[in-house]
């Protein structure tokens, strides 16, 4: 049986992980909507920084064993195709 405390650490850090990439989704929508077109440097150097950042802490969280290494894929694939309607939208609206 896994300690409860054990599984109250893994919740708070998947949460954790989740409300991150939630963040560099509203993030990139509010650049998309704002600031620059994705063809932009800006738009390319702040979402691949923000993902490395992500995927940093993601491996992290594995490493302690907060989290298995299918859920952080599954993490930052659900990210990536979010981003990806996001950029296809900005795309088509040109």
């Amino acid at each position: 049986m896994i300690p409860e405390m054990t599984v109250d650490h893994r919740e708070k850090a998947y949460a954790l992980l989740k409300a991150d990439a939630d963040k560099i989704l509203k993030l990139i929508e509010v650049q998309i909507e704002n600031l620059t077109m994705p063809q932009c440097p800006l738009y390319e150097e702040v979402l691949d920084t923000q993902m490395f950042g992500l995927s940093r802490e993601i491996d992290f969280a594995v490493r302690l064993n907060l989290i298995s290494e299918n859920e952080g894929k599954a993490l930052l694939e659900n990210l990536e195709r979010q981003l990806n309607v996001l950029h296809e939208a900005a795309q088509n609206s040109v």
